[in-house]
């Protein structure tokens, strides 16, 4: 289970670095010509793609064990730090209580970026491993 908890963690660390670029590109470019809802469709995709490569790299390169139970704590370890980081950047870069961040979830946005995080927790269920 080590070898899954600590690809978690580097799955997380490369999504979250790319999804914190993605974030700027939409907050500053995205969202004014498209607003809140077209900039997350539009960027939504990408950052799938992107976390797709990301579980398959971290699953090959720390060798996770094909069954549901590593792959899944794998994927459950890197969403909860997602959310975790959300939530702190939320308080703190944003100034929002935790209530306002949970709050934000009633948006539509915050709700198709929410859906894109729960396949972002699921993916290392289904990537393959390859070779090596």
């Amino acid at each position: 289970m080590g070898r899954a908890l600590r690809a978690g963690c580097v799955y997380f660390g490369l999504v979250f670095v790319a999804g914190f670029a993605l974030g700027t590109v939409r907050a500053f470019w995205l969202t004014p010509a498209l607003g809140h809802v077209g900039a997350v469709v539009v960027e939504l995709p990408v950052i799938i793609a992107i976390s797709a490569i990301a579980a398959r790299w971290s699953v090959r390169r720390l060798a996770v064990p094909g069954g549901v139970a590593p792959r899944a704590a794998m994927g459950t370890l890197a969403f909860a730090l997602l959310m975790a980081a959300e939530l702190a950047l939320s308080v703190f870069l944003f100034d929002r209580t935790p209530a306002e961040h949970w709050d934000t979830y009633g948006r539509l946005a915050a709700q198709l970026g929410l859906v894109g995080q729960v396949v972002y927790g699921l993916l290392p269920l289904f990537v393959a491993r390859g070779r090596g």
